[in-house]
């Protein structure tokens, strides 16, 4: 059957979720800018204040026996910031989440630190220990490979503004590279250390260009650099391990 594409209403604003930004909504994709500390999806913990939780209320309109609902494609760590896609049915999801692979994906951040080489690429395996952090390894029979590519965009003293293309997709890839390279993502506390004054993980999800699951049309979604990551660019003289 011919997928048709109609024309589209959103809910009131009533039901707009907090936390999130809906920047693109058509029948078959949702794309939102999440903020910092919102999970993706639910926890033991945390049932509710999810991006997840949120948008399956607000696609509802409130009401909990509506057929409408989202569906997961891919995920952003809590303390990651920035563009999430999810599927509205089933076939949209299954086609997203299929190549996803093949998508581009630029993220910023701001590491601890000045990289000697400005732009580079990191590679290495990626395996995860039993209390679920991950680590990097050198035999590709122990690890998934992990690349990551990244430019250095400003720098102060003691920090430096990235642009990141996210080459593979694995889990916290970036914040294990950088903290390898002895440049963690500032605010990092389980891949960096304690800095003072760092409120929050600075790293933002900043683009994403996919391929519609229907139409089949490239389309790029963009968000801006978070004011925050430049309020970090100061301070006095560090330098990472290359």
């Amino acid at each position: 059957m011919k997928h048709e594409q109609k024309p589209f209403k959103r809910p009131p604003k009533k039901y707009q979720p907090r936390g999130l930004s809906i920047l693109y909504e058509d029948r078959d994709i949702l794309v939102v800018d999440k903020v910092s500390g919102l999970l993706t999806i639910s926890t033991e913990q945390i049932r509710d204040n999810t991006a997840y939780y949120l948008l399956n209320n607000y696609v509802r309109k409130g009401n909990p026996k509506s057929r409408h609902r989202v569906f997961i494609v891919h995920r952003l760590d809590r303390d990651t910031s920035g563009l999430l896609v999810f599927a509205k049915n089933e076939e949209a999801k299954r086609y997203l989440q299929a190549e996803w692979k093949n998508f581009k994906k630029l993220y910023y951040a701001v590491v601890k630190g000045t990289l000697s080489e400005k732009e580079g690429l990191i590679t290495s395996y990626l395996a995860e220990n039993s209390v679920h952090k991950m680590y990097s390894v050198s035999d590709p029979e122990k690890g998934k490979l992990a690349k990551t590519q990244y430019k250095v965009l400003k720098e102060s003293p003691t920090h430096s503004l990235l642009e990141i293309k996210l080459l593979t997709g694995r889990k916290n890839q970036i914040r294990v590279h950088f903290s390898d390279k002895g440049c963690p993502i500032a605010g990092d506390k389980k891949y960096g250390e304690k800095e003072k004054g760092i409120k929050r993980l600075a790293l933002h999800s900043a683009s994403i260009t996919l391929t519609h699951p229907f139409s089949k049309k490239e389309i790029t979604f963009s968000t801006k650099v978070p004011t925050y990551f430049e309020s970090l660019l100061k301070g006095s003289k560090g330098t990472c391990q290359n």
